[in-house]
């Protein structure tokens, strides 16, 4: 190719010395050295050069030179694009795998994580409890033998249950003469507690026995109970709760469960129970204290709406009012328990009394041996300053349902179940 001119790039071939001195004489350096050679100063770097070939070799040096910084600039950009990419990815994936552990870890906690239900929970525990020297084989052969008993029956085996408590309640209020101005109690209720089988998940389905125990001791709702006559197992509630879901009952929960409980350690809250009493034709309410309503994170307006419930149809003047209202389920973040009453002060406070079902049978036993000072109801009291969660719900019981009130509550649970307090 013919030589191109170092200044303005023009193919000058052989005349490229005369076109360099016609077109850029002004950049060029002096004219020549002392013995008459010209000399071609580079416009770049300024220096000069013999011959316009030398001048035009060390130009191409520097455009090199200039082209190859450019290219490693942008390699370095490159460079450091890939890099924010990979890290972009190495980030997304952690993220990824922190949802993934964390989910699992919900799972776990809520027993959807495929680890077995009631019935593998309590052979295993069991089987700890032989190990340890807890418990004789023949011991575990035989409630092994009871609990496949219960499971095929669909019954409650009873060995978690206390009976009599409300009954003791009542004798002790009408002797008690310190702080107490009024005391409101629900109907007779069988206290039931965790039992190897259900420990750490299974409160849901224990404050159910004890509704539903209230429930079948009070000829008003025989008739929508005449197929729940006992007391049923947690694998048999597990399945009464399908059951209701699959009549339409609350598909936005079932579908939060895969619409599967049996079978598994699934946490249960006020919305299954909601939906297992309704599809009973057992009329209830979801009320739903969604904040505090009090100083200090309380909820003032749950205790009045407690005592309303349980005082509304009992005005009258007695002291101890042993009232044929149901007990109240009520559930929080994590746990739920079974209000069985309340108690007004002589300084107008309000104070629940609760069935705890972490409470186990040789504590509620005491209660039925209630001393004069009162000390083993501090099982069951809790004052305002006790409910300190940010949000409470409780079903309350009220009532029986025609099969059209009942359909119609299905439809309205597919849309919204609870009621809010505001």
């Amino acid at each position: 190719a013919p030589p191109e001119c170092p200044f303005c790039g023009e193919a000058a071939g052989r005349e490229l010395e005369e076109h360099v001195r016609a077109r850029h004489g002004h950049l060029l350096g002096a004219p020549g050295t002392g013995n008459g050679e010209q000399l071609y100063e580079c416009p770049m770097c300024s220096l000069t050069c013999t011959n316009i070939q030398i001048l035009q070799e060390h130009v191409d040096l520097h455009l090199e030179e200039q082209n190859f910084s450019e290219g490693g600039n942008m390699r370095d950009l490159e460079l450091a694009q890939q890099l924010q990419t990979e890290e972009d990815e190495r980030q997304r994936s952690e993220e990824e795998k922190r949802e993934r552990e964390e989910f699992k870890k919900l799972q776990r906690q809520y027993g959807l994580d495929n680890s077995g239900g009631f019935k593998q929970q309590f052979l295993k525990n069991m089987e700890r409890e032989v190990d340890r020297g807890r418990m004789q084989p023949f011991e575990y052969h035989k409630r092994k033998a009871d609990m496949m008993e219960s499971l095929a029956s669909g019954i409650d085996d009873g060995r978690t249950k206390t009976s009599g408590v409300i009954e003791a309640l009542c004798k002790y209020y009408q002797s008690e003469n310190k702080d107490v101005r009024r005391v409101w109690l629900s109907a007779g209720v069988d206290h039931f507690h965790s039992s190897l089988g259900d420990r750490g998940w299974g409160c849901g389905y224990r404050n159910f026995q004890m509704l539903l125990s209230s429930l079948l001791q009070n000829s008003f709702y025989n008739d929508c109970l005449r197929d729940t006559t006992l007391i049923p197992s947690i694998p048999k509630i597990q399945s009464m709760i399908e059951d209701a879901w699959r009549e339409g009952f609350d598909p936005h929960g079932a579908s939060h469960f895969n619409n599967r409980l049996h079978g598994s350690k699934a946490w249960i809250g006020a919305c299954e129970i909601y939906s297992l009493l309704t599809s009973l034709r057992i009329k209830c309410q979801i009320i739903d204290f969604h904040k505090p309503t009090g100083p200090m994170g309380t909820h003032p307006r749950l205790f009045e709406w407690i005592l309303h419930y349980y005082s509304a149809d009992n005005e009258g003047g007695a002291k101890v009012v042993c009232t044929s209202k149901p007990p109240i389920y009520l559930q929080h973040q994590g746990h739920s328990r079974t209000v069985v009453g309340i108690e007004e002060k002589k300084n107008k406070s309000l104070c629940l009394l609760l069935f705890d079902p972490g409470c186990s049978s040789q504590q509620m036993q005491k209660l039925l041996k209630q001393n004069s000072d009162g000390t083993g109801l501090r099982l069951l009291r809790k004052f305002v300053g006790n409910l300190k969660e940010n949000q409470y719900q409780i079903v309350a019981v009220d009532g029986v349902l025609s099969l059209e009130e009942k359909n119609a509550r299905c439809r309205a649970s597919q849309v919204l179940t609870s009621e809010k307090i505001p």
